[in-house]
């Protein structure tokens, strides 16, 4: 085969852990033809089928009808309806309930499996018909890549970390999902948290490397890295965890044609793969992650395949939503290039309901409004000066320094029922602070000509940066923010909260939790390269 004729062919994939859709968006973009997704939110599941494979399941559920693209594994429920809003924490037990799959021989090609990993894993080991199907293959069908971003809380700096909750399975739960099948490679994403030991007792625990001695136990090369989905053109602050792992004899087959920075790049991978296949010891100190933050390393990495990633221009927040909320601008060139590369969404677009585009605003009373003004005008002052009115909005102090005053006492601030004013004394701009205090304090007001925070999975983490805008980002600004297109519509609830935020994942959530499409489709690119270099 011509080295163009490679580069032309579509590459096959399946996506696991697949939330509503952005890590198969983007690889559907760079070409990838999705065999197979898994996820085990209906609620973000349903937002999956409704853009990439065209089931709306809401209106099947209305209808009693079944979707002809997803099945459900397990549910304690017959109906479509009821199926989008369980809780996938309290499924039945394997034999128990309903099932799609159960006793029925299913072709899974071009579905979504709604189910959790863990079960998926040992209902496929069980019966003869799935192992069969899901041995060295899918279905009949050669894989070139799994790919999945197993849920992170555990790892997370912002969560509880803990080396043994049940979370920290699911990266080797997709580990046993892809030695069934043995895919050229493997795509792993997550938290930057991951990167950061857990120390329990006097044991250091570095989840990161584990897994990469799991997939090193396998039979793949392990690639692990440390980028910043910012660097790949997405408007956000968003570094991420990426683990690539190449089967080795696909790497034997490709090795002849890597130039000299990728040989370096994977000189950790050989080391690790010899040592786990040999059943020698390895410490974490004699392998490596390549860090986007260390000159050395990104200047390697702009040398190999994975160029994509890195040094694409930065994307500011203003150039993502300004033309939302002022429709006097038009869109910029990254919104424009984000509708076009998934233009392929529109195709079914005159048989859908688009009564929900997600442009929905969210009301704020008064008192909030105020405070959103307020952080609008620290985030862009100097940061001694907004400590000091933080304090006073926490209840940690109750005065503010002279210099202070003479930085915020010329600013308008919201008074109420739209108008807008400055204090003309400093007693009267301390009441106002005291009548604003508040528990919150994640809270912050976004940067037109920066790219945003990475904490987007909360609608109240952030709110708008223009002075007429006082609220918190609707679901499209979020999704803008987050590299999906306009054409893309998340589906379910909007919003949760109290004990329902353990197992519903509403748009905002879906949004957040994503993989920015836009860092899916460079991954996607890069690995096009990759193989590309088979002989």
């Amino acid at each position: 085969m011509s080295q163009l004729a490679k580069n032309k062919r579509s590459l096959t994939s399946i996506d696991m852990f697949a939330g509503c859709g952005g890590l198969s968006l983007g690889l559907k973009g760079a070409k990838f033809n999705l065999l197979m997704a898994n996820e085990m939110s209906s609620m973000a599941a349903e937002s999956f089928a409704y853009n990439l494979l065209d089931d709306n399941l809401k209106e099947l559920g209305e209808k009693d009808e079944h979707p002809k693209k997803t099945v459900w594994l397990n549910s304690s429920f017959e109906d479509v309806s009821s199926r989008l809003r369980e809780n996938p924490l309290t499924s039945p037990k394997q034999g128990e309930g309903y099932s799609d799959l159960y006793d029925k021989k299913v072709d899974l090609t071009g579905k979504l499996v709604i189910a959790d990993i863990v079960q998926l894993n040992e209902f496929i080991k069980k019966d003869n018909f799935y192992l069969e199907a899901f041995d060295n293959n899918f279905f009949g069908q050669k894989v070139d890549l799994i790919s999945g971003g197993p849920p992170c809380q555990s790892f997370s700096m912002a969560g509880l970390r803990e080396q043994n909750c049940d979370k920290n399975t699911l990266p080797f739960e997709f580990c046993e999902f892809v030695k069934m099948v043995k895919p050229k490679l493997v795509l792993l994403e997550n938290v930057t948290g991951i990167l950061r030991a857990f120390t329990q007792g006097s044991e250091k625990y570095y989840a990161w490397f584990e897994v990469a001695k799991t997939f090193a136990s396998i039979g793949y090369l392990p690639i692990c890295l440390h980028l910043n989905a910012r660097q790949a053109g997405v408007p956000q602050n968003r570094p991420r965890f990426i683990l690539i792992g190449i089967r080795s004899d696909t790497y034997e087959s490709l090795k002849p044609a890597l130039n000299n920075a990728e040989r370096e790049l994977l000189i950790p991978s050989e080391f690790l793969i010899k040592r786990m296949l040999s059943n020698l010891s390895i410490k974490v100190d004699e392998f490596t992650y390549f860090d986007y933050q260390k000159s050395g390393h990104l200047k390697l990495l702009r040398k190999t395949f994975l160029s994509e990633l890195f040094g694409n221009e930065e994307v500011s927040v203003e150039s993502a939503i300004g033309d939302i909320w002022s429709r006097s601008k038009d869109p910029s060139t990254y919104v424009s290039s984000l509708n076009k590369r998934y233009s392929f969404l529109e195709q079914h677009k005159s048989e859908r309901n688009e009564d929900e585009k997600n442009e929905d605003e969210r009301t704020h009373s008064e008192p909030v409004k105020k405070r959103f003004r307020l952080y609008q005008i620290l985030s862009g002052i100097d940061k001694a000066t907004a400590v000091q009115v933080q304090k006073v909005l926490s209840g940690k102090a109750q005065q503010i320094s002279a210099d202070a005053w003479k930085v915020l006492s010329k600013f308008e601030y919201y008074l109420g029922e739209e108008k807008y004013g400055k204090f003309t004394s400093l007693d009267n701009f301390i009441n106002h602070l005291m009548e604003l205090k508040t528990k919150k304090h994640s809270q912050r007001a976004l940067l037109p000509g920066k790219p945003a925070p990475a904490a987007l999975s909360i609608p109240d983490d952030v709110c708008h940066y223009d002075k007429s805008q006082l609220r918190t980002l609707t679901v499209r600004e979020m999704a803008r923010i987050q590299s999906f297109p306009d054409s893309f519509r998340f589906r379910s609830k909007i919003t949760t909260g109290g004990t329902m935020r353990q197992y519903e994942v509403p748009q905002y959530t879906q949004v957040g939790n994503a993989v920015p499409p836009d860092l899916g489709h460079k991954l996607g690119l890069s690995l096009k390269k990759l193989l590309a270099k088979e002989s």
